[in-house]
């Protein structure tokens, strides 16, 4: 009688490896189906839908166009992902900057920067954007706008310095900030 229950608790152990061996080998194999998926940092900002779920303050959407530019700069993509990421860069812009900048002569220009960017070894190793407190806004020709100052880290050949700029955003028809222009600075802001 010990012996039978030995043998079924040896049998169930069996079936219980086996099973679980299945159920892991399949939950990697098949991960998107679960939602496991891990994305790269590329993926998650293509991924991230603007259209319900725009960034509320200048402060927010200088940070989402910084954090795209880190992916430009940064990160390994395919060319389909390139101008994803393009297209969700110009989704910041504002009207006047993409009457500018058309898709096509955008991704190009963009294209070309990058290339230079990864021949010159340039990597932006950390982003700073001003406090909410340091954003300047100025009523003008009647519309609101916003100055947001972000500096940048940057590594170029083991060479290491700081760039600083300035965003000029302004709202549109629907309220949301767009980035309107940005411009080099010479200077230094509290960090």
């Amino acid at each position: 009688m010990k012996r039978k229950i030995m043998v079924g608790v040896i049998a169930v152990a069996i079936i219980g490896l086996v099973v679980g061996g299945y159920y892991m080998s399949r939950s990697r194999n098949n991960a998107s189906e679960d939602g496991n998926v891990t994305l790269t940092e590329v993926q998650k900002v293509i991924t991230k839908d603007l259209e319900d779920n725009y960034p509320a303050t200048p402060r927010e959407v200088v940070k989402l166009y910084n954090r795209i530019l880190q992916c430009f700069y940064n990160e390994s993509y395919t060319d389909e992902e390139l101008q994803q990421l393009g297209d969700q860069a110009r989704m910041l812009f504002d009207e006047e900057l993409l009457e500018n900048n058309p898709r096509d002569a955008y991704l190009d220009a963009l294209r070309a920067d990058i290339a230079e960017y990864r021949e010159k070894e340039r990597t932006i190793r950390s982003v700073s954007v001003c406090d909410s407190n340091d954003v300047v806004y100025k009523t003008v020709d009647k519309r609101e706008c916003a100055y947001v100052d972000v500096s940048y880290f940057v590594d170029e050949d083991k060479q290491y310095s700081y760039t600083y700029q300035t965003y000029v955003l302004r709202t549109d028809e629907e309220g949301k900030w767009k980035i309107l222009v940005f411009y080099q600075n010479e200077g230094k802001f509290d960090e």
